[in-house]
């Protein structure tokens, strides 16, 4: 005979099943279209490197300046007629860069010249536009999980800053009678700089959305904050040194010095302070711009050592794989530098050596994500 019961207590019906406890109670109307999104921040990150690697080949081709005004809207459309073309030429014809540099060139070299910058040009126009629809689009599905509506508005606001920071960039070499041949190597790196930042604000957001929120609410008590600030500090490293990077493209400095490891048969390479005032010699003085971006490379080296060493000793296998993975793409990107100087920047290894820097960015970029976000392996799963 069952026990007494309380007079105020519910009895279910004999035979009735009590309701079951759902899982994921955290998660329910905090998911949206976690999914999806991640799918179209994923796209949006491919368009950003490829962005990146059509900016740089359009930078080792001269082709940057080919374009001389800043049309958003109407300059989507290229020329459409031998007149059009001609007007364009004659626009650029009249920038120093042809006077200078460029003489030689025809209305075919030009088109040649003007098709890299459209290009560039088109896909900053797909990106924006790829980014405005899916934004728009799942804001009115309302589908976008709680909190995540000014992050993704983020994205689009960086790209906005991006196309003026473009142009901003591209006006530095647009001159007549000063005597500019290219943009201004600090320009350059601010533009790059911010397509990093754009790249790492996607990457950190799909990392975000590859998981359950109770997940990543569970992982937090495993951080490491030790761990999560060294690798903060090795991904700010890296960031600089893809500054320095651009500093060196914007003035063609690889070219200057061609042997490794010294330069010029001399560790500090000759003439490095010759450009007066001194401090311009930090940005134009093709031999000392060079000179920093190697100096800063061997001390990024000895700091991935030292985050990797640190790394290996975290208690999760996936944080220890994810740094070593970041060590090991720094390290194969310091010979590729090595080798874009050393084979005088042939435009195959330069652009492989840009791209390596996206790899080594987002590797570190991740690595800083699990020291943050540990993936608990659970008992069963090690005994496995």
């Amino acid at each position: 005979m069952s026990g007494k019961r309380s007079i105020f207590e519910e009895v279910p019906a004999e035979g009735a099943q009590q309701p079951a406890t759902a899982p994921g109670g955290i998660d329910r109307g905090r998911r949206g279209a976690r999914r999806a999104i991640r799918a179209w921040l994923i796209l949006l990150f491919a368009l950003v490197v490829m962005m990146i690697a059509v900016g740089g080949l359009t930078r080792l081709t001269g082709s940057g300046l080919s374009i001389t005004e800043w049309r958003p809207v109407s300059g989507a459309l290229p020329p459409l007629s031998e007149a059009d073309w001609q007007a364009e030429f004659e626009k650029y014809q009249a920038i120093d860069q042809f006077r200078i540099q460029n003489r030689w060139m025809e209305l075919a070299d030009f088109k040649v010249i003007y098709w890299w910058e459209w290009s560039h040009r088109q896909l900053g126009r797909l990106i924006g536009l790829v980014w405005a629809l899916g934004f728009a689009g799942f804001l009115l599905a309302r589908r976008v999980p709680p909190g995540w509506h000014v992050r993704l508005l983020i994205p689009g606001l960086l790209g906005a800053a991006q196309g003026a920071v473009g142009w901003w960039m591209v006006a530095s070499g647009i001159t007549s009678g000063q005597g500019a041949v290219a943009v201004a190597s600090y320009r350059l790196a601010a533009h790059l700089g911010l397509a990093f930042a754009i790249l790492g604000v996607l990457a950190w957001y799909v990392f975000l959305l590859g998981r359950p929120e109770r997940d990543l609410m569970q992982a937090r008590r495993s951080r490491d904050g030790a761990l999560f600030g060294i690798a903060t500090g090795w991904l700010h490293f890296a960031f600089l040194q893809i500054l320095l990077g651009a500093m060196v493209a914007g003035i063609a400095a690889g070219r200057s010095f061609a042997d490794w490891p010294l330069m010029g048969g001399q560790i500090v390479p000759p003439n490095a302070w010759i450009i007066e005032p001194a401090w311009r010699n930090l940005f134009e003085n093709a031999g000392l711009v060079q000179f920093i971006h190697r100096i800063i490379a061997y001390l990024l080296l000895a700091y991935g050592i030292f985050a990797f060493l640190r790394g290996r000793r975290s208690a999760h296998e996936a944080v220890r794989f994810a740094f070593s993975l970041a060590f090991a793409a720094l390290f194969l990107q310091l010979v590729l530098g090595i080798l874009t100087v050393v084979y005088g920047v042939p435009w195959q290894v330069a652009i492989l050596h840009q791209l390596g820097a996206i790899v080594v960015f987002v590797l570190i970029l991740r690595a800083r994500f699990l020291a943050n976000y540990p993936q608990v392996t659970s008992l069963r799963e090690a005994r496995r």
